[in-house]
């Protein structure tokens, strides 16, 4: 069977953070999204195990 094709595509995000502290590690999380709906990169707040609090990840992909 097909795939469907569709608007919801799969990305990246990475914390902005992150890289301020120079703590080694990288902090990112795999979502989709709905490219019709929101064609902006996305912004969510999720938890960063490394710097053990929740912090801003970006949409890099």
């Amino acid at each position: 069977m097909a795939k469907k094709r569709g608007n919801r595509v799969q990305v990246i995000l990475a914390c902005t953070e992150q890289e301020e502290t120079g703590i080694p590690g990288i902090s990112r999380y795999i979502t989709t999204k709905n490219r019709k709906n929101t064609p902006d990169r996305l912004e969510l707040k999720k938890y960063n195990p490394y710097l053990r609090r929740v912090t801003l990840h970006k949409e890099i992909k």
